[in-house]
């Protein structure tokens, strides 16, 4: 484990992950963004694949899908594409590894955890010329969430709380993150359009992996559950042999949002249905590899800032920094333990995806 794969910005994480896959030999599709980064970087969404075009097993690992989050998701790839004994693993030659880095770069950036449109994007894969799903649990405490002054009131703390008792802690984490649509410049704006992240997404798929017979994706996320801990969250179909597979795969500890056992709420547009949608051809296996980082009431009074501040850019730069670095401790732990952590986890689920992906293909 190479804790020098971690970073202290997006333009750093974007070097060394460039640099990273240089010297494996591997050419990078660069996927550039509309804007500038906050010291006036290139953003990309960086496409790296190593292996046949053609493969029947695809194994993908994402970063960044939540802009802040990507600090961790873009150590991880780093770390493995600097590993000789993961690289010799990969060799198969019915395998490719595909490595997107920095699917919101814009976020990544910025430390915002949402796009340059406020869209949150694991919750704007959706069909939208459809009707859109509603949240009316959100409606009723945008108000109390984003209130004019920050940071907010005992009223309004004391009115969510409220909420909380009267329908259940559940109901309120659904009616904050399953995303909507009333609100653009609230909380888990789902979006009224696809993001422009959405739609370089599926054109990497349409070029990736409408050509493999069984996909195995590795999505890194943070900002959910105890310090540390790398939760696995099924991502897919919810059918019983799914689930099972996803257990089968990946432990009997793999949660899901499905029947509650996952710290996430189910939610709305998320990043599998795009797969889904674009690789029918497939066998689709996801998992939302999620590391605890603070205290849920922490990570969420930090969106909520940080969300504010977004709305009011007249904030002083003292109030901008202490926010911005608030939001930053929320999604990145930056001590040698959560790093070694993380580190470790992830090696374990990629090592057992690689080994599930080897396995003799079952079309069940």
């Amino acid at each position: 484990m190479n804790l020098a794969s971690f970073s202290d910005s997006y333009a750093e994480a974007r070097d060394k992950f460039l640099r990273a896959c240089e010297q494996r030999g591997l050419p990078v599709q660069s996927h550039i963004h509309p804007l500038k980064g906050r010291d006036q970087e290139v953003l990309a969404i960086d496409v790296c694949r190593a292996g046949p075009s053609d493969a029947r097993n695809l194994m993908v690992i994402s970063s960044g899908c939540h802009g802040v989050e990507g600090f961790c998701g873009s150590a991880i790839q780093i770390d493995l594409l600097g590993d000789e004994r993961w690289v010799r693993c990969t060799e198969a030659p019915s395998l490719a590894v595909l490595y997107l880095h920095g699917l919101n770069p814009y976020g990544f950036s910025w430390i915002r955890r949402t796009t340059h449109e406020n869209v949150d994007l694991n919750r704007n894969f959706l069909d939208f010329s459809r009707p859109l799903p509603d949240n009316p649990g959100y409606r009723a405490i945008d108000h109390l969430l984003l209130p004019r002054a920050w940071p907010a009131g005992i009223g309004q703390s004391a009115r969510l709380m409220l909420f909380a008792a009267r329908h259940g802690r559940q109901a309120l984490q659904q009616a904050i993150t399953r995303g909507q649509h009333s609100h653009p410049d609230g909380l888990f704006f789902s979006g009224l359009e696809p993001t422009w992240s959405n739609l370089q997404i599926r054109q990497i798929l349409r070029q990736h992996a409408q050509r493999c017979r069984r996909i195995g994706w590795i999505d890194i996320h943070t900002g959910l559950g105890p310090n540390g801990v790398g939760e696995r969250i099924y991502k897919g179909r919810a059918s019983a042999a799914d689930l099972q597979r996803g257990q089968d795969w990946w432990g009997p500890q793999v949660t899901n949002s499905f029947d509650g056992s996952s710290t996430s709420a189910q939610l709305d547009g998320t990043l599998d249905l795009a797969v889904m949608q674009e690789c029918p051809q497939a066998q689709y296996n996801g998992l939302t590899l999620e590391y605890g980082t603070l205290p849920g009431p922490q990570v969420l009074n930090a969106l909520r800032a940080e969300q504010w501040l977004e709305c009011n850019p007249q904030a002083s730069r003292t109030r901008h920094e202490q926010i911005k670095r608030q939001m930053r401790d929320a999604f990145y732990d930056n001590r040698t333990q959560w790093k070694q952590q993380v580190l470790q986890q992830a090696r374990e689920v990629c090592d057992l995806t690689l080994a599930a992906l080897m396995e003799p293909f079952d079309p069940r």
